[in-house]
């Protein structure tokens, strides 16, 4: 098996990749950074969104593994002081391959059209103030946003920034967007629905522009300044992400651990 690490940059996790690429050079499995067939991510779950931006090109090829450095993340099977146990298994016996939707925004500006993949989420603000925006789904108009912003996550990321400004939890196994509202304005003039919508994977939904407005586009953890947006597609993508997995951890058993503290035993 070809695999390649990615770390968060900290020292620990500095010493947990060295640590890997020891172990697993003892269990037969070969380091290759660029054609990997699973990618380990040390770190967080930002970190694992790292890995899947860096190995985007190769996404349908490829299936990641967590290790969290601290408590148990959403993209992380694993703990810091269990990398023994993961090479070993890694090298006995085959993942089970779980698949997770992703959201695929086209942008288009004055230059043209871009297309990009989200595995959490998308944001929409702007910069100088309101944002305004007309939002249709499936090409007929729903309502005209006033606000901060707006955030279009998938079903993974709906435990992120989706949850803070009050959507739903969503399980990945649902392929679906949501669209969540960041402090919308609602009075006599402006009005809003108020709460997140959820589409099926065959819907769309677009942000057109409204006015000449400075924007500040987020892609997970990248980040997007422009002055020409004119409109943005949001879809269910045809593409999934995939993660190996080697021993059961339900999405259920992870949401109640990270928001309720608790473990059954």
């Amino acid at each position: 098996m070809k695999y390649a690490v990615i770390d968060r940059g900290d020292k620990l996790s500095i010493q947990l990749a060295e640590r890997f690429h020891t172990l697993a050079a003892g269990r037969g499995l070969v380091r290759d950074e660029e054609r990997p067939e699973i990618v380990i991510s040390i770190g967080g779950d930002g970190t694992l969104l790292q890995a899947f931006h860096t190995h985007l090109e190769r996404i349908d090829e490829l299936a990641f593994v967590g290790v969290h450095t601290g408590h148990l993340g959403f993209y992380a099977d694993w703990q810091k002081d269990e990398l023994e146990e993961l090479v070993r298994t890694m090298s006995d016996q085959e993942p089970k391959i779980v698949r997770y939707p992703l959201a695929r925004i086209e942008m288009e500006t004055a230059e043209g059209t871009s297309s990009h993949l989200a595995l959490n989420e998308f944001t929409l603000k702007g910069v100088d103030g309101t944002l305004v925006a007309q939002i249709n789904i499936n090409d007929e108009l729903f309502e005209m946003f006033r606000g901060d912003g707006i955030v279009i996550s998938t079903p993974s990321g709906s435990t992120a920034y989706n949850k803070s400004v009050g959507g739903a939890i969503v399980h990945p196994s649902i392929e679906s967007l949501q669209i969540a509202e960041i402090a919308s304005i609602n009075n006599r003039v402006y009005r809003t629905l108020g709460s997140s919508v959820l589409l099926p994977a065959h819907h769309h939904c677009d942000i057109i522009s409204r006015k000449e407005q400075r924007l500040l586009l987020a892609i997970d953890h990248l980040n997007i300044l422009r002055s020409d947006i004119r409109s943005i597609r949001a879809s269910v993508a045809g593409q999934k992400i995939s993660f190996a997995r080697y021993r059961p951890f339900t999405f259920w058993n992870r949401v109640r651990e990270a928001f309720l503290g608790y473990e059954v035993n």
